[in-house]
């Protein structure tokens, strides 16, 4: 070995060589039980090529074997003769080794049922093998990233990462599965299809999704427009004038927000059905916009980050508040305009609770959210679930391209202004 790599890291060198090799025994280990017993891996991969069913997920089991082999051989090779080269390499090896053993948690289903080894397989049935591979390979990969140096926060954030996507991916799954039905024992659908899309916006499908998206879309579009408005309105009044009762009133607004919203749900309500309102998206923009004052804190913060000699100046040349609001002040908080339009946008999207009580049973007016969880009753998920997981992916899609183009805005509404 190099006395360079000996130094400070023969500690992690010699976790990440016991750890591989534990690693390396486990691949010979029970590794999941089929019709003929308990088989590991090399045994699984031999049985799959001699079946006659098969599936394309069989390639991430040989990825996994192979990977483990050559991980063994780098690690052979860091014994006699370790160099940066080879570490760098090792830890490649084992992160995409670690990636195909955790992938194994939800493929071993399909591919042992299609390999015709296996029936009705569970998780359960994965023996001691894998699950000590799983374990000790992001063990090794923990120790080389520690022996390369390299930031195992990046560890945890895969980690965090890929539980986070797994609802999504499992959602986007179920929106392609052709099979019905609310519940099935495997992870990656039997058979892909598009039709679950298309069903929701037949002309003769009894689900009116599109109805139910035209009006999210209205109730979004206002309620952005006026929430946003009165939003910057109220906190443009906020920083930069002072009347009497301005403490007071900011006080107030803070109380009032402390308490749940869900709480006025009755009051408000009656008020609406008192009004003839109630059933209508109307009333839905109008209870929106009429406590969105209350939401004033970030973009008030944003502007009292503008130095006040801008509106000094402004005042001299005999330029009006209302003038300084749309001539200035406005020019200056591009980011913080779009972080108040998106978050509204959002928050409107999303609705739930109140639109659920305000709507009752007239469908027509159901935003999607409503609509969605109108086709989860037990009456109906078992039919339309997989529609129901078609709706939330169109649901979902305009709020990620939002976010990812405005996500630049996002963040530097976030951090206030430039002050200057």
């Amino acid at each position: 070995m190099k006395k360079a790599v000996i130094g400070l890291n023969i500690k992690y060198l010699s976790k990440a060589i016991v750890f591989g090799l534990l690693q390396f025994i486990a691949l010979f280990l029970p590794y999941a039980k089929t019709t003929e017993g308990y088989k590991n891996m090399p045994a699984v991969a031999r049985l799959l090529m001699v079946s006659n069913g098969g599936s394309a997920l069989n390639y991430v089991l040989i990825a996994n074997i192979v990977f483990t082999l050559l991980g063994f051989v780098l690690l052979a090779l860091s014994i006699t003769n370790l160099s940066k080269k080879i570490a760098r390499v090792w830890q490649c090896t084992q992160a995409i080794n670690t990636a195909t053993q955790l992938f194994l948690l939800f493929a071993s289903k399909t591919i042992l049922e299609k390999g015709k080894l296996a029936t009705a397989f569970l998780n359960k049935d994965l023996g001691f093998g894998y699950y000590s591979g799983l374990l000790l390979a992001f063990l090794t990969l923990v120790f080389v990233m520690k022996l390369n140096e390299t930031n195992t926060g990046y560890i945890a954030l895969t980690i965090m990462g890929i539980i986070w996507m797994f609802p999504i991916v499992w959602i986007v799954l179920t929106s392609l599965r052709a099979e019905q039905g609310y519940y099935v024992g495997y992870f990656f659908p039997k058979n892909l299809t598009l039709s679950n899309f298309t069903k929701l916006f037949a002309k003769d499908s009894v689900i009116p999704f599109g109805k139910w998206w035209v009006n999210t879309f209205i109730v979004a579009i206002f309620g952005c427009v006026l929430n946003t408005l009165i939003i910057l309105a109220t906190s443009f009044t906020l920083s930069r004038t002072r009347f009497r009762g301005r403490k007071a009133f900011m006080n107030v607004l803070m109380i009032i927000g402390l308490f749940p919203g869900f709480m006025s749900l009755i009051a408000v309500y009656n008020i609406l059905k008192g009004l003839g309102l109630n059933q209508s998206l109307v009333a839905l923009i109008i209870v929106s916009a009429a406590g969105a004052a209350m939401g004033y804190h970030v973009s008030k913060g944003f502007f009292d980050t503008i130095p006040r000699a801008v509106d000094e100046a402004a005042i001299i040349d005999g330029a009006s508040r209302f003038q300084i609001f749309t001539h200035i002040t406005l020019p200056l908080s591009k980011s913080i305009i779009v972080y108040t339009a998106l978050v509204n946008f959002l928050a409107a999207w999303s609705d739930y609770i109140f639109p659920s009580m305000l709507f009752g049973d007239k469908q027509s007016s159901y935003t999607v959210a409503v609509g969605l969880y109108w086709l989860t009753d037990f009456r109906r998920i078992d039919r339309y679930y997989t529609q129901f997981a078609a709706g939330a992916v169109i649901v979902a899609i305009p709020i990620v391209i939002l976010f990812i183009w405005l996500q630049k805005f996002y963040v530097e509404g976030l951090s206030g202004s430039v002050k200057g």
